[in-house]
């Protein structure tokens, strides 16, 4: 799997993934033009519409969706990062007590929430492009 990010100009960059785009940026606050997310909001949107998915799966395809209510927090010293991520799935009144259990199992296979729990080894590296 390959996605490409392209810097366009300022803090702005174009990700490409098997032919979708996207664009991140940061908020005019923060010398950015604000014409996408933040690479942090779209971690966390990562995660939150993982869990929308699976949590759209347990409640069963017809009917009302659930709604996905996420919050989190950046660490106040270095390194920095997102300190800690609270996920809130809110299931349609009415919701059945096996529905929700359905519901319950089926977050537990989120794969961003599972990869978070075990992180993946990464590596990053800088290099000069070579000319084709």
């Amino acid at each position: 799997m390959q996605l490409t990010v392209t810097s366009l100009r300022g803090d702005q960059h174009r990700i490409t993934i098997r032919g979708h785009e996207l664009l991140v940026d940061q908020p005019l606050a923060d010398g950015g033009g604000d014409t996408g997310p933040t690479p942090t909001e779209l971690f966390v949107a990562s995660l939150a519409s993982c869990v929308a998915h699976y949590a759209r799966h347990g409640l069963g395809m017809s009917g009302e969706g659930p709604a996905v209510r996420c919050t989190w927090a950046m660490s106040d010293a270095p390194p920095w990062r997102v300190s800690s991520i609270d996920v809130d799935v809110l299931l349609p009144s009415g919701t059945s007590e096996q529905r929700v259990a359905a519901v319950r199992r089926a977050i537990q296979h989120c794969t961003v929430h599972n990869t978070l729990v075990q992180p993946p080894s990464v590596r990053v590296s800088a290099a000069v492009a070579e000319l084709a």
